[in-house]
């Protein structure tokens, strides 16, 4: 098997691995470096390869998409404070009243399944 074949992979991590892509991408990470990432994060969260071999059927570890949600909450923090609400002013224009009104309902969902798991 020559070195980089993807074939031992499962179809879920083939999928992981372009979901993490394009999500490297959109961030304006090249094509070449974006792969080189999403495959590393799919080897770090399930082992490598699960087709066949002793490796298989070891759980994920999910703590390396936490760490870089962390990692890009943090970057936005850094921002000055104006900056953001300019951003944010920018994104607000953009969006319809149907899709701001969308977005309303899913954050109230949210919050309220979140009050609910906090009185468990």
């Amino acid at each position: 098997m020559p070195r980089g074949d993807k074939s031992a992979y499962t179809g879920k991590q083939k999928r992981m691995a372009e979901h993490i892509e394009e999500g490297y991408e959109k961030r304006g990470v090249s094509e070449d470096e974006a792969e080189r990432r999403a495959w590393a994060t799919v080897n770090k969260e399930t082992g490598g390869g699960k087709k066949s071999g002793s490796g298989r059927g070891k759980a994920m570890n999910t703590q390396p998409s936490k760490t870089g949600g962390k990692r890009g909450g943090a970057a936005s923090a850094q921002r000055p404070a104006a900056l953001r609400s300019a951003s944010a002013r920018k994104a607000a224009a953009t969006r319809t009243p149907e899709q701001r009104s969308a977005s309303a309902r899913k954050a109230a969902a949210t919050r309220k399944r979140n009050a609910e798991a906090k009185k468990d």
